[in-house]
């Protein structure tokens, strides 16, 4: 009984420091929000790989996407490419308050801009900024962590 006890105690101490240590990174699924209407509109499943991280758009979730649309507007070799399965996160690496250093495109305007996120809320969301030049002169969006 005692060994029953104590292998629920350290269950109980474990597994909260398990969901925590997973909630310290942004790999995983994101759901982006649309700026003008607060709605889901793609999920992006962001993957590490070697040192750095990459963000891939698994899915769109708005009803009316087209879900073979292509990217007409990028300017760099994903041009025509389609939008699902695209990389739109490249080279972000840790900075020991978030992820840095890399950029993010925007498949609506094909355009290219230097970007940094961070965690927020418990690991549950995502600020990534886009910016041109200096982070001061960016815009925002919070994602937030897909759960199926």
């Amino acid at each position: 009984m005692k060994r029953i006890s104590w292998s629920l105690a350290a269950l109980l101490i474990v597994a909260p420091l398990a969901r925590a240590a997973a909630q310290t990174s942004p790999v995983g699924a994101w759901d982006t929000i649309s700026d003008t209407d607060g709605k889901p509109a793609a999920t992006v499943e962001i993957r590490q790989v070697g040192n750095h991280y990459v963000g891939v758009i698994t899915a769109l979730l708005r009803p009316d996407d087209d879900s073979t649309a292509v990217c007409d507007k990028c300017r760099d070799e994903r041009k025509g490419q389609r939008i699902v399965g695209m990389e739109i996160i490249r080279g972000m690496r840790a900075d020991g308050q978030g992820w840095s250093g890399g950029e993010i495109l925007d498949p609506e305007t094909g355009k290219t801009y230097k970007a940094n996120m961070h965690l927020g809320e418990n690991g549950n969301t995502l600020v990534v900024r886009g910016y041109i030049g200096l982070p001061m002169f960016g815009r925002s969006q919070t994602w937030v962590r897909h759960h199926d």
